[in-house]
């Protein structure tokens, strides 16, 4: 592992340890939500430094199938939160 995948190996870490601590305190519902989009996005980050480390690609694919995930349950749950159906 290179200098650089550390750095940014322990920035994301640092990151989704302050985002753990928000979903957990966080005073409100969408804090909470913004928290969880968040650490969705930085386990893209974790899987595209794996796929640069051990030179697979299906960490990409794991990247890009959890990065749709992710988004679509963060629309469902800003919905849910709004207090509107799925149907509109």
């Amino acid at each position: 592992m290179t200098p650089m995948e550390q750095i940014a190996f322990g920035v994301l870490l640092a990151s989704s340890l302050l985002c753990l601590y928000r979903i957990g305190r966080g005073p409100t519902a969408p804090d909470r939500t913004v928290a969880i989009d968040i650490l969705g996005t930085l386990i893209v980050g974790f899987c595209c430094i794996m796929a640069l480390w051990t030179r697979q690609e299906y960490y990409m694919n794991i990247a890009i199938a959890w990065a749709l995930i992710s988004f679509v349950g963060t629309l469902a749950l800003a919905k849910y939160l709004e207090g509107r159906s799925f149907d509109a």
